[in-house]
Order: structure tokens, then C-alpha cells, then sequence
């Protein structure tokens, strides 16, 4: 493993002479993130049993090359080197999910405990190394006999995901402070049960709006039950992909089409959870697909359950026209009357759009529609066609690029009062990237998947410079 000389050659533990820059807040969590089912590996070890997503890569077509999660980047057998290259870098938080299947294979009964042995091991791990643990019981990996039994769409795994998050928390609450409920139910609901896309590739309007519900009650649910088994002192969140959406042109027909999108994209989860309502334009607008009588009386207290912070992810805008989109669409509801527009700029690999000038506008939205709320940026990053030189170095200056506008734009939110508390930089790994497998690579450690072999390419050295300062550079 390439783990030596991460940190810059400045660092000495302590913050150096700051100079000019941009400085952020004295304890500013700077932070890298994962996924257990794009980096663990393992898949039929310790009791763990298919996951949607196991299920979703072996059908053919679905995912490039028909690559599959199976062995990922390893960690769940390399988990110690992976910490140590944290600690070399200077993270002082790390973002990592649990899986679902791995702690409770049926998504019933009591937890496997060699399943939960191994958060509890990653746990001691990063506290060893001076790392805050940051657990997400959910991103995505939906145990496939919940799927079999309906799925998200269905009530009660809403109510099976509240019980499997009091095992987990009862296993690792004594040191774990900081809990995400789920991560991007947006993506769950319209990318997996809408256009198919994502596991379980179903293809419903009706389903993506029950599963959204589902979602928005499964996270209500899991932050009662975290209250009751958690300490106090406990932090807990939700993790959003909130769409930044711009009119393609200043017209009602085209601010009429962000209306719709940002209904059933943003506000679909940001009224349940922080005003106890429906958007009630939503319901409007998909009054040909549902009359929503899904949503029972109690519903909306439960999904308002307080929470500390909200985290947001956050890759590129969306310019948004009167039109159609494609079928079929994750936009349901909406499909009818919206269209998208590639914004125009430098892409990704991922052939998104780089701007961050979108995640200033995110960040600057919520500080004035909730208040007082702290907020976590907990992904962002980017992908590019990385790749090991003739003297095993990686220089990807693009990412440095992304990543150095991205912090900017945080910074001058925080500098227009928006309460953020941390940065979370997505991936700590190049890993299974869901349908692209592993064609994409978002990771600042490189990684060999035939070797498994780690090396540490130049934004993670940057990465390890801005957290030494405490900030970016600049002239």
C-alpha cells in the first residue's frame, strides 16, 4: 500500500502560521466518506445475506460490465490500512454506513453479532486514530427479503428499518455520537422504484411516491428510537441530495418547470421532515397518479421528529425548461412539464457539470428556510479518469480544481452566516460506482482492483494541505 508521505510535508500536527486564505471556523469537521456496499466487499461473509443491490448487479444489462460489489476495495479485510491513510491525511471525521443485510440479513429478528462485530472494530479503529466515527445506517442497501416482501413502497419497512436501527445503535451508541438516518432517499425512491436505474430497477411512479413517504416515515421512526437509545449528547441527522435547479430561461413557463421539480425533488422530503406537511403543490401535480391516502393520520408528526443537523450532498445543478423528460423518468408528476438542459462548463467524467456555485445557492437556501439549523456538506467530489503514471503516481489536477472551488463556496456561505459545521469529501476511495461499476472513479486513494493495491494520488496530499491550515490558499 502507497499510505507513507500523505500528509504535506508542513504538517506537524499543529495549525501553521495562517497567512492569506481562506481560514474556516475553529473546529470545522473535515471529513471523508464511503459506502458499505462500494467498498466492503465480503458479500457472503459473517451471516450477510443479498442486498438489493446484490441482487440488481447480477441482473444482466444493469450495471457496466456487470461488475458487482462483491469484493469492492476490500476494506471489510483491509479496514486497519484504510484508517491508518485517514489518519495520515488528517481527517478528523469519517462518514461510513452500515450495512443493513451485514447487522440484520432478513431485515428481521436480532442482529448477527459477527456482522456488528466489525462496525464495532472500525469504531475502535478511527477513536484509536483520533477520528470522530460518523455512522449512516442506510445508503441503499435494502436487505433483498424486504425488497421480496414490497420494499420501500411497502409500510412496514419502514417500520423494520426503525427496529434495525435500535440494534445498531445499541451496539455502537456508547461510542458513536454522530448518526445519519439515511442517505439520499431521493435517489431510493425515484432512481430505484421510478426509472429503474438504481436496485431494485423498478419502473412506478405510484411506488416511487409511496417509497418516498416510506422513507421520509422510516427516518421519523429511526430518530424516536435513536432518542430512546442513544445518549443525550448524541447527534442526529438526515442526509439529502438536494437539487440545485435553475430555469433554463426567465419565463413562467420555465420558473413553472423548477416549481415542479423542485416539489417532487427538494420540498417532497424538506416539508415532511421539518414542517410535519405535504407540499401541497406535489400533490396537486400528481393527483393522476395518487390521492396519497398511503399517508396515515400520525404520519406527519412522526416524519417531523426533531433532529440536530441536516447533511447535504451536493455534485452539480440542473438547468430545468417547459418541455417533456425522457421515459422513463424519476420525475413523478412531472415528467409532462419539464425538461433538462446540460449546463454549460468544464464536466466531469461522470459528464456532470462542474459548478459550485450551485452548492452556494443550496447552502444559502436553507439558512433562510430553516433557521438555526446546522448544516453538514457530507458528499461532494468528483470523478475523472484517474490512473497510476510509469512511477506509480496519480495527478489528478482536475479534482484539486473541483474540490478547491467546492470548499470555496462553502466558505463564503459560512461567511454569509450559513451554519455549516463540516465538509465531508466524497470518496475516500476509488469504489463500485452503483450502475457505472467500476468504470468511475470519485476516490482521492487510488485503488488497483486486481492488486487492491492503495495509492494516494495528489488531491489527497492537497486534501491533507487544507486541513493543516485550516483553510485554502490563495494569492
Amino acid at each position: 500500500m502507497t499510505a507513507v508521505d500523505a500528509r504535506p510535508a508542513t504538517s506537524t500536527g499543529a495549525r501553521p502560521e495562517t497567512g492569506t486564505g481562506l481560514r474556516f471556523p475553529a473546529g470545522f469537521r473535515w471529513g471523508t466518506a464511503t459506502a458499505a456496499y462500494q467498498i466492503e466487499g465480503a458479500a457472503t461473509e459473517d451471516g450477510r445475506t443479498p442486498s438489493i443491490w446484490d441482487t440488481f448487479s447480477r441482473t444482466p444489462g444493469k450495471v457496466r460490465n456487470g461488475d458487482t460489489g462483491d469484493i469492492a476495495a476490500d476494506h471489510l479485510h483491509r479496514m486497519p490500512d484504510d484508517v491508518k491513510l485517514m489518519r495520515e491525511l488528517g481527517v478528523t471525521d469519517y462518514r461510513f454506513s452500515v450495512s443493513w443485510p451485514r447487522v440484520q440479513p432478513t431485515g428481521r429478528g436480532p442482529a448477527v453479532e459477527r456482522g456488528l462485530d466489525f462496525y464495532r472494530r472500525l469504531v475502535d479503529e478511527l477513536l484509536g486514530a483520533g477520528i470522530r466515527p460518523v455512522a449512516t445506517l442506510y445508503h441503499w442497501d435494502l436487505p433483498q427479503e424486504l425488497e421480496d416482501a414490497g420494499g420501500w413502497p411497502e409500510r412496514d419497512t419502514a417500520h423494520r428499518f426503525a427496529e434495525y436501527a435500535g440494534l445498531v445503535a445499541g451496539a455502537l451508541g456508547d461510542r458513536v455520537s454522530t448518526w445519519t438516518t439515511l442517505n439520499e432517499p431521493w435517489c431510493g425512491a425515484f432512481l430505484g422504484y421510478g426509472n429503474g436505474v438504481h436496485a431494485p430497477g423498478r419502473t412506478s411512479d405510484l411506488a416511487a411516491l409511496r417509497a418516498a413517504h416510506h422513507f421520509n416515515l422510516a427516518h421519523g421512526g429511526a430518530t424516536r428510537v435513536l432518542r430512546d437509545r442513544l445518549p443525550s449528547t448524541a447527534e442526529v441527522s438526515l442526509t439529502l441530495n438536494l437539487h440545485a435547479l435553475r430555469p433554463l430561461t426567465d419565463t413562467d413557463a420555465d420558473r413553472d418547470a423548477v416549481r415542479r421539480i423542485d416539489a417532487v425533488a427538494n420540498r417532497i422530503f424538506l416539508d415532511p421532515v421539518f414542517h410535519g406537511r405535504l407540499p401541497q403543490d406535489l400533490v396537486a401535480d400528481t393527483a393522476a397518479v395518487t390521492d396519497w391516502s398511503f399517508v396515515k393520520d400520525g404520519d406527519l408528526e412522526i416524519t417531523s421528529t426533531p433532529i440536530d443537523s441536516l447533511g447535504i450532498n451536493y455534485y452539480s445543478p440542473s438547468v430545468v425548461s417547459a418541455g417533456r423528460s425522457e421515459s422513463p423518468s424519476p420525475w413523478a408528476g412531472a415528467e409532462q412539464h419539464t425538461a433538462f438542459t446540460p449546463a454549460e462548463g468544464p464536466r466531469t467524467a461522470m459528464d456532470w457539470p462542474v459548478d459550485a456555485n450551485g452548492l452556494y445557492e443550496l447552502l444559502t437556501r436553507l439558512r433562510d428556510e430553516l433557521p438555526g439549523l446546522p448544516l453538514l456538506v457530507t458528499e461532494n467530489g468528483a470523478a475523472y479518469d484517474d490512473y497510476a503514471d510509469p512511477e506509480g503516481q496519480v495527478h489528478d489536477p482536475e479534482r484539486v480544481a473541483y474540490l478547491d472551488a467546492h470548499l470555496g463556496a462553502v466558505h463564503r456561505a459560512i461567511e454569509e452566516g450559513v451554519d455549516v459545521r463540516g465538509y465531508f469529501l466524497w470518496s475516500l476511495l476509488d469504489n463500485f460506482e452503483w450502475a457505472y461499476g467500476y468504470s468511475k472513479r470519485f476516490g482521492i486513494v487510488h485503488v488497483d482492483f486486481a492488486s487492491q493495491r492503495r495509492t494516494v494520488k495528489d488531491s489527497a496530499r492537497w486534501y491533507a494541505g487544507v486541513i493543516a491550515r485550516g483553510g485554502l490558499e490563495r494569492d
